[in-house]
């Protein structure tokens, strides 16, 4: 799985590079076969407490799921987006196991 994170006008830290890959790096337990991960970063100027938006792109085979959250921190609305994609790929992997499995 390859991770991109990507900020919009202003530079990532490392550190906060490093909690990004971290955080969707743990997506991997849920789905292993993640193809690629888009990662964008972004501040909305519209001057309100939460203004950091995170933006994830996951390319699943067949599918792409995304999530975006904007919240006070990057490391918060990510965070937030993990757990929204967390449950979009358990709904994905519902529908990949074949029909009428476990029906007796």
């Amino acid at each position: 799985m390859k991770i991109h994170t990507e900020s919009v006008q202003f530079k990532a830290d490392k550190k906060l590079v490093d909690y990004i890959n971290r955080k969707v790096g743990k997506l991997e337990q849920f789905f292993d076969r993640i193809i690629h991960v888009e990662v964008k970063l972004r501040l909305e100027n519209a001057g309100q407490v939460k203004d950091k938006v995170a933006e994830i792109r996951l390319d699943v085979p067949g599918q792409s799921l995304f999530a975006k959250e904007v919240n006070k921190t990057f490391e918060q609305s990510v965070a937030a987006a993990v757990d929204n994609l967390k449950r979009q790929l358990a709904r994905y992997k519902e529908k990949l196991k074949p029909q009428g499995a476990g029906i007796h």
